[in-house]
């Protein structure tokens, strides 16, 4: 059996509540770091996010302008396309109104030959 050493009932309970107080004290002291050390982390953590949606408008951005610049270039095309389209067409009249002027020659010319061999007859 456990020997007591004389100590009376108030000297035990005293002991007991002492012992109690300092583990609570001991964890308080160990939840406080705990709790220091989360800040840290959600700063940290913070920061990180921040990085990230800084890291995401610039890529926000320079998508944007990379668009932007496609369009330009899309637009810088099509102007293009249309005054080649423009140039083909204004050739292609061109040509048309030769070839009609050829013919009307072709058919003046086999006219006064067709009159001239009548007149001949």
């Amino acid at each position: 059996m456990a020997i007591f050493k004389n100590a009376t009932f108030d000297e035990r309970r005293n002991a007991t509540e002492a012992a109690k107080k300092a583990k609570l004290e001991k964890f308080r002291a160990l939840t406080a770091q705990l709790d220091q050390g989360a800040v840290e982390r959600g700063a940290t953590r913070q920061a990180i996010i921040a990085a990230r949606d800084v890291r995401a408008a610039e890529r926000e951005a320079a998508r944007l302008v990379n668009e932007a610049s496609a369009a330009e270039d899309q637009a810088a095309r099509q102007i293009v396309l249309k005054a080649e389209q423009a140039e083909h067409d204004a050739k292609a009249a061109e040509k048309a109104e030769c070839e009609v002027a050829s013919a009307a020659e072709r058919k003046a010319a086999r006219d006064a030959r067709y009159a001239a061999r009548k007149s001949r007859k």
